[in-house]
């Protein structure tokens, strides 16, 4: 074929292609191929930074009992990377979406019933979020000069951590001691786990501190959150019971007997009992009963000592019909009964204790009140007494 015959067939090539709208699927191989070639190339996404991957030991954090850690308080690692593809760019935002998600589904409301003490918490939770977190190189070094006696070190290592004991503190709250209490029992653990920490083992400190913050705020609700303080040793024996209560509950499908809790805890009926007593929290008789709050639970609550109405008017009219009876006495027989049978005061005397009174013997005592006795029991004066016996 000649040259000229060459431009003649390319040309009406190029004529069938352009008189034709075709898609990408009609068009041949080869133009398909041509048309993605001149494409302007889709310019590639920014590499993202991957960070906020925790450097924690594995067993350790097993031991933690299904304690949640604070990963604010933890340190942060930053692991950069040049390049990245559009499918790890992609996957990589699925990830942030679903940490988003997960970051508010865990929100905690410090808030509570008094504005002046949201005001506080708020405050606290600012000021302190204004620390940085340690790296681990930081961390180690600022526990070495701690270690060494550098007070600056030492607050630095402690302002750090803040956030941690705020994370374990929530944790605990509700248990009758407020959340700024909470904060500041868990920050004198924090202090105890500076002083203690030996960064020559390997473990991160917030690991370390985690048990001592714990052991700091359990130990300050068993003192504090009770208005009857109860020993310690027994709270734990309380907490055991409980949670002994609670499975079998769940396996029993009905409310444990003392027995069925004495013989899971090993322990005796009586035992059982006298913890169960000890939960018991007190209730004040202040406390607000009703939807309006205008009764109190005291209102409630019957007085074993006072008398009813009724009582009060039967008692009103013995008196009456006893002072009647009494008035046909002489009136050293009325006080002889008087003082005998505590009429006045309520106080009943011996025949030794009137005959002093009297300044004669007992035995003319006993006489004087046997004779006065005989004069009530006439059929006259008797029967105005008999209708009280009942």
């Amino acid at each position: 074929m000649g040259i000229d015959e060459k431009k003649d067939a390319i040309h009406g090539l190029g004529q069938d292609v352009i008189s034709t709208p075709a898609s990408d699927a009609d068009v041949p191989i080869s133009h398909a191929e041509n048309r993605s070639a001149i494409k302007k190339p889709t310019p590639k996404r920014s590499a993202k930074k991957k960070t906020k991957i925790i450097d924690i030991e594995p067993e350790i954090v097993d031991e933690l009992e299904g304690e949640e850690i604070d990963f604010e308080a933890a340190e942060v690692i930053d692991n950069d990377s040049d390049t990245e593809t559009d499918e790890d760019t992609e996957d990589t935002d699925d990830i942030d979406k679903s940490d988003d998600k997960e970051a508010k589904a865990n929100e905690v409301d410090y808030t509570t019933g008094d504005p002046s003490i949201n005001d506080s918490v708020q405050m606290y939770l600012k000021e302190i979020g204004r620390v940085d977190l340690l790296t681990r190189e930081e961390e180690v070094e600022l526990a070495k000069a701690a270690h060494e006696g550098d007070e600056d070190a030492r607050t630095q290592l402690c302002e750090a951590n803040l956030r941690l004991v705020v994370s374990i503190a929530k944790h605990y709250s509700g248990r009758s001691m407020s959340f700024l209490d909470l904060i500041q029992e868990g920050n004198l653990g924090l202090l105890k786990a500076v002083d203690k920490f030996d960064y020559t083992l390997g473990y991160k400190f917030s690991t370390y501190a985690t048990w001592w913050i714990r052991q700091a705020i359990s130990r300050a609700v068993a003192d504090q959150g009770r208005t009857i303080r109860i020993p310690v040793h027994m709270v734990e024996q309380i907490n055991k019971l409980m949670r002994k209560r609670r499975e079998l509950t769940q396996k029993l499908d009905h409310d444990p007997t003392r027995e069925e809790l004495a013989e899971a805890l090993d322990v005796t009926p009586e035992k059982v009992d006298e913890l169960l007593k000890i939960a018991q929290d007190p209730v004040s008789l202040e406390k607000p009963v009703g939807y309006d709050g205008d009764a109190h639970l005291g209102d409630f609550i019957p007085d074993e000592d006072s008398q009813t109405p009724d009582e009060l008017a039967a008692h009103s009219l013995l008196r009456d019909a006893l002072c009647d009876a009494l008035s046909n006495l002489t009136a050293r027989e009325e006080r002889v009964l008087r003082l005998r049978f505590g009429l006045d005061d309520g106080r009943t005397r011996t025949l030794e204790e009137v005959g002093r009174e009297f300044k004669i013997t007992r035995e003319r005592i006993r006489q004087i009140e046997a004779k006065a006795l005989r004069k009530m029991r006439y059929p006259g004066r008797s029967q105005k007494l008999v209708g009280f016996l009942d």
